[in-house]
């Protein structure tokens, strides 16, 4: 009877280890959706500001910039915070070393962000590593997290498609950078159709840390109900 009292707690003690992760990768979905909020609220209270031709860290100096800076802040910190959460939950199905690779290469781009929010378009040079580290690894980053997670069940359809995670976020790059020349993105200006282009860039590195933390959540949640059974 002993034995078998000690074996249900040492099963029942991977479950309660992940219990939390379940809950703080949440923020991976939460600092997307508080971001996303934060400029489609700003925008249209910022008088003669465009969405279509500006960029959104404009909104982050001026009137009303402490919100954005608030919500660069956020996102940086609640997304880390998911991602480290994400690969904890998966420590058993990973792999010590596949593990923190994943974790690493996805937390540059949510530091980038906040790196972002620091230095704001007030301080270019900063700001613009920021952007850089925040919206271009992730051309990078997405293929290799995808590769390692194929190895991993009930994450594989995932893993696939975030191969085309580094295309299609270099495809949008590409087109921010082409969508007005240099010398007035260099200047921290905008024009054509800059801010769509960097929206449309934003949302879709937002949404692969959404559906990670989605289908970590899931998956942890599953584990929970079949061990309380």
């Amino acid at each position: 009877m002993a034995t078998s009292s000690f074996d249900r707690s040492s099963a029942s003690a991977p479950s309660a280890t992940r219990e939390p992760a379940r809950w703080l990768a949440l923020g991976a979905i939460a600092g997307p959706v508080l971001f996303t909020l934060a400029w489609m609220v700003l925008g249209p209270l910022r008088p003669g500001y465009s969405s279509v031709s500006q960029q959104m860290s404009t909104l982050a100096v001026g009137p009303n910039g402490g919100f954005m800076r608030a919500a660069f802040l956020l996102y940086g910190l609640l997304v880390a915070v998911g991602v480290v959460a994400i690969f904890q939950g998966l420590r058993n199905e990973l792999g010590a070393v596949g593990r923190w690779t994943c974790t690493v290469l996805l937390l540059l781009s949510p530091l980038g962000v906040l790196w972002a929010g620091i230095f704001t378009i007030d301080h270019l040079a900063m700001h613009t590593i920021g952007v850089v580290v925040g919206l271009g690894t992730p051309v990078i980053t997405f293929p290799i997290v995808g590769l390692l997670l194929r190895r991993v069940p009930g994450w594989r359809r995932l893993g696939t498609l975030m191969l085309l995670g580094g295309p299609l976020t270099l495809a949008l790059l590409i087109g921010f950078s082409n969508s007005v020349p240099q010398s007035v993105m260099r200047a921290g200006g905008g024009g054509g159709s800059l801010g769509l282009w960097q929206r449309a860039m934003g949302i879709e590195v937002q949404a692969w840390f959404v559906a990670l933390a989605w289908l970590a959540y899931r998956h942890a949640t599953v584990r929970s109900a079949l061990s309380a059974s």
